[in-house]
């Protein structure tokens, strides 16, 4: 009897599995371009020859957005590749999540230029969690200093693809940088947010590269 009841839950624990890992959404991101359900707004978007599901967000003034037409996103995990530069203040690539419109929503990014800084100052302001327009960066760093950035792995090079996940659970934020067990920066949300669009992320003066969009909801 013991054997069977083993197999029954092995059997069930393999469907929940099963049943799990079909809910992860994979977004081929240069054929969403293809297709015209990238919205972008404020930059040029391209495909990257180099890597058949990546695009490039080209440099431009002010924040750069692609929103991925369709996701309707509130719990669960997004995970992204990107690619910044090793330049100072002029690589700022991450991911917008819970977009109501092109300007408010919240985000996670990183500031590649900032990974191996000598500087402790700059190598704390490596990720950032913000929501904008009322908690953007320069307000939570001079109202809740160091609470909403972290440093990241130093093993991480600037000019590499990076691997960037973030976890949303009800009130808290976790984020991961690089391929790492540990979480990079954990957050309160801020604002009432609670679901929206994903989208692809560039900064002020900023480009970036993106690829292998995975989205998660919660169970």
């Amino acid at each position: 009897m013991r054997s069977i009841d083993t197999l029954l839950c092995a059997l069930l624990g393999l469907a929940v599995s099963q049943s799990t890992s079909s809910t992860v959404q994979r977004i081929d991101l240069a054929e969403r371009l293809t297709a015209g359900t990238l919205r972008v707004v404020n930059r040029q978007a391209t495909r990257l020859p180099a890597r058949s599901d990546a695009v490039h967000l080209s440099a431009g003034e002010q924040v750069g957005l692609a929103w991925v037409d369709g996701t309707d996103f509130g719990d669960g995990t997004i995970e992204l590749d990107v690619r910044g530069k090793d330049v100072f203040q002029q690589s700022f690539v991450g991911i917008a999540f819970h977009g109501k419109n092109d300007t408010t929503y919240e985000s996670v990014y990183i500031r590649p230029f900032n990974f191996r800084a000598t500087d402790p100052a700059r190598h704390q302001h490596a990720v950032q969690y913000m929501t904008v327009p009322e908690f953007d960066w320069p307000r939570l760093r001079e109202q809740f200093p160091e609470e909403f950035e972290n440093p990241v792995n130093t093993t991480l090079s600037p000019t590499d693809w990076v691997a960037l996940r973030i976890v949303v659970r009800g009130p808290r934020v976790q984020v991961f940088v690089g391929r790492v067990a540990n979480v990079t920066l954990e957050v309160r949300k801020l604002g009432t947010l609670d679901r929206g669009l994903v989208g692809l992320w560039v900064g002020n003066t900023s480009d970036g590269d993106f690829a292998n969009l995975r989205i998660t909801p919660a169970p």
